[in-house]
């Protein structure tokens, strides 16, 4: 299956969607106004109070922050700007970030997670690897690693890191503000890394590339915290209950739980209702599905459609 297949090509219309990893809930009144006051801006976007908020946020210098058009921009910048003959990445995972690699024509290690906890060994990066990229919190396995020490360029996809109280570490990390406040269709991402990074990857992208509208979410965000306790009660009430039908359901800090459930991804369609199937990640297959946590009246749906599945 494609390395570029994505959940949200899977949800026809009108279906309940468990496929698509955006957390469901209203945007707050502050984010709404501030997105408002940006769509009546008719001036070319500014990027410089966002990368300020957001530098500050994370106690770094404004030219240690590259805004971006989503998160998933900086892997396809990074790629094309450092052509980097091997390059290790850890999966199962988000898969972009590979087939950006692929696409300039590096070397790819697939540096495998065990199947119990999903965690890997970092002996098995390898010594040459010039990039080395894995996700914390990591998408589809829902769990987080330890910082990773090695001496080639260490990127960390945190595109869910507003679930977990804490910063990733990496020598690059890559934030989304798609999953947490529900702008996936603004495209509003940043990168940290150190100035001399930041300033070859502004060198090889066209201007203006972050819009107004996303600037002014980025600023937003960068000013408020995300509240985590809405998401881990829905989460663990689902778990449960996934595990009360007989299915194995993987711990997750994110917003969406790795299932195995093999043979429910046709049914559940169906009648209605989307899930991810997950053989386009490496290291799984038909048996596994991914399913995001909503709101506890669609979580239930959900349940109930499963139980008359299986």
């Amino acid at each position: 299956m494609s390395l570029r297949l994505h959940g949200d090509v899977l949800v026809g219309e009108g279906m309940l969607d468990f496929a698509v990893n955006v957390w469901p809930a209203a945007r707050p009144a502050w984010l709404d106004h501030a997105l408002g006051d940006a769509l009546a801006d008719t001036r070319y976007p500014a990027e410089r109070s966002a990368r300020r908020a957001i530098a500050n946020r994370h106690g770094r210098r404004p030219e240690e922050v590259l805004l971006l058009n989503g998160a998933c921009e900086a892997f396809w910048l990074l790629a094309h700007a450092l052509r980097p003959s091997v390059a290790a990445v850890v999966h199962p995972a988000f898969t972009e970030p590979e087939a950006a690699l692929r696409a300039v024509g590096t070397e790819i290690v697939r540096v495998m997670r065990e199947h119990e906890h999903w965690s890997f060994d970092v002996r098995d990066v390898p010594a040459d690897a010039r990039i080395v990229v894995v996700g914390n919190p990591n998408n589809p396995t829902g769990g987080v690693d330890g910082s990773l020490d090695h001496k080639g360029l260490v990127i960390v996809d945190g595109s869910f890191a507003d679930f977990v109280p804490f910063d990733p570490e990496g020598d690059v990390v890559i934030r989304s503000l798609t999953k947490a406040w529900g702008l996936a269709g603004i495209r509003a991402g940043y990168l940290l890394g150190s100035s001399s990074l930041i300033e070859l990857l502004e060198s090889q992208r066209q201007p203006w590339s972050v819009n107004s509208v996303a600037c002014a979410a980025l600023e937003a965000c960068a000013r408020h915290t995300f509240d985590l306790a809405p998401v881990a009660e829905a989460r663990g009430a689902l778990a449960d209950d996934l595990r009360g039908l007989g299915l194995r359901v993987w711990p997750s800090v994110t917003n969406f739980l790795l299932v195995e459930a093999p043979g429910v991804v046709g049914p559940l369609r169906e009648r209605g209702v989307a899930v991810r199937p997950c053989e386009s990640f490496p290291g799984l297959d038909e048996r596994h599905v991914r399913v995001a946590v909503r709101t506890p009246e669609e979580n239930a749906r959900l349940v109930r459609t499963l139980e008359a599945v299986l």
